[in-house]
């Protein structure tokens, strides 16, 4: 009988599936299975902005950009109000004056597309002024298609028209013809950023492969009969004696082994691919969706003194567009309180001037302008006129 027959080398080799590196997929799985179903998905892009730092940078030196503004009225005492109100209006926590909120508002509009509010009133005056969450809120056409109706979440779970709906404060950004919900500007970057987070990903693992070496220890049994009948057991051993000689936290220790026993590191004939071209064409697509100048964000690619002040240019022409669509959420509040104080003087919105500009350039240029005035007024010609 075989039963106390020993197997061969060859025989005793199996074949086992081990999987190369575990889940690959990166933890912001929502990028890969985004479709363009819902008319505002907000938690893909606050996923998105928690997950490629660029995004919400360019972001947040958006809402910064914005700059600072200031109320004029032509009544004195309703200017005095007025000032103390928006300087001192609660929007919540910690949080006091009205620039609190519209920073909030603006960032909502940029990364949702939509942005609403609430002005909380007693029977006397604006108490409050509340940034609301989209999720609780739901939008909807009237009985024509210019009306919008504002529906909120009632404690029931149904969605019920507002009450009091000259009170809510709503903008959008760019609607698509026949859509009452805004445009995102971070609409376009899902896919994007799905390649981008996989490199990164991918990256992380080859590193933690690579970079934290595995060996491969092989041992090969001689033509010897007894080295072969006893195949199994020596690579049993050789794979204690290599464990314990690796062991991180203790004295280094020297492996010894008797016999044909070769040892490679796993991966070091591997070459890691090289990231930096693919990198940078996918963040050149976000930065050119978001309208930052890459020196802005850190990103120091090359780039002439020409190129920059041109790109600050534009820069300033979207700024100058942002204010012009938050300027009738900051006329609003204005006038709700001073209707509710009994005011009905006009005002304005005064914001400050960007500072994008090379200051030495704008006031070489204003020099130039000058001196161009002095010479047709002393030779008493007339000049033509030209643009600002």
């Amino acid at each position: 009988m075989a039963l106390g027959k020993r197997k061969k080398a060859s025989e005793i080799r199996e074949v086992v599936a081990v999987p190369q590196t575990g889940s690959t997929a990166h933890p912001f799985s929502s990028l890969s299975s985004y479709m363009p179903s819902s008319p505002v998905d907000t938690r893909l892009y606050a996923g998105l902005r928690e997950a490629v730092p660029v995004i919400d940078a360019a972001i947040s030196k958006l809402v910064r950009l914005l700059g600072e503004f200031r109320v004029v009225c032509d009544d004195a005492a309703a200017q005095k109000e007025l000032t103390y109100f928006l300087e001192n209006v609660n929007v919540g926590g910690t949080r006091q004056g009205i620039s609190a909120f519209v920073g909030t508002f603006f960032e909502q509009l940029l990364t949702m597309g939509t942005a609403v509010g609430e002005m909380i009133t007693d029977s006397s005056t604006i108490t409050h002024l509340f940034n609301s969450s989209l999720d609780s809120v739901y939008l909807s056409e009237g009985k024509n298609p210019l009306d919008i109706v504002i529906n909120a979440e009632s404690s029931k779970g149904q969605f019920v028209p507002v009450r009091y709906p000259e009170l809510i404060l709503l903008s959008v950004h760019n609607p698509e013809p026949g859509k009452i919900y805004g445009t995102s500007v971070l609409k376009g970057l899902p896919f994007v950023s799905d390649v981008l987070l996989k490199i990164f990903n991918t990256l992380g693992l080859n590193w933690e492969r690579v970079g934290n070496v595995r060996f491969a220890v092989t041992y090969k049994p001689q033509n010897d009969t007894i080295d072969k009948a006893y195949a199994q057991e020596r690579a049993v051993q050789v794979a204690k004696e290599w464990s314990n000689a690796m062991k991180s936290g203790g004295p280094v220790k020297d492996f010894v082994a008797v016999g044909d026993v070769s040892i490679k590191a796993i991966g070091a004939d591997n070459q890691i691919l090289d990231s930096e071209i693919p990198v940078r064409q996918l963040l050149e697509q976000i930065v050119a969706k978001l309208g930052i100048p890459p020196f802005l964000l850190g990103l120091n690619w090359s780039t002439s003194e020409r190129m920059s002040y041109q790109q600050a240019d534009i820069l300033t022409s979207e700024i100058d567009s942002y204010r012009r669509e938050i300027t009738p959420v900051i006329n609003r509040i204005c006038r709700t309180f001073l209707s509710m104080h009994g005011y009905g003087c006009d005002f304005r919105v005064e914001w400050d001037n960007l500072t994008l500009q090379d200051i030495s350039l704008m006031a070489q240029s204003e020099l130039y302008r000058a001196q161009t005035d002095r010479i047709y007024h002393e030779i008493g010609g007339e000049k033509d006129e030209y643009d600002d």
